[in-house]
């Protein structure tokens, strides 16, 4: 049985200028598209150039991550990857 964890997906080297909004427009053709979040500064509340892509089903999710990865948005390459829900070396406990 897959577990959901195949269906996010963590995307990197975005604009700062990139919204939520937008960010999942540009994932919505490869399927439904549950989540779509961009990390923020905390102090300043801008974008940091990363962000969370959710899928409803893992298949969806490879298929976005097959065709997205490596794409030029906004003038930026980006970078799509499984999102890993476990990240110990990080230390961050804002989840």
């Amino acid at each position: 049985m897959a577990k959901r964890l195949a269906c996010q997906l963590f995307v990197s080297r975005l604009s700062s200028y990139t919204t939520n909004q937008e960010l999942k427009t540009l994932f919505s053709p490869f399927g439904l598209v549950t989540q779509a979040r961009l990390v923020k500064d905390p102090k300043t509340q801008r974008p940091k150039g990363f962000g969370f892509v959710s899928f409803r089903s893992e298949e969806e999710a490879q298929k976005a991550l097959e065709a997205m990865n490596g794409r030029i948005v906004r003038g930026r390459l980006i970078f799509v990857e499984v999102a890993n829900s476990e990240s110990p070396e990080t230390g961050d406990s804002s989840a």
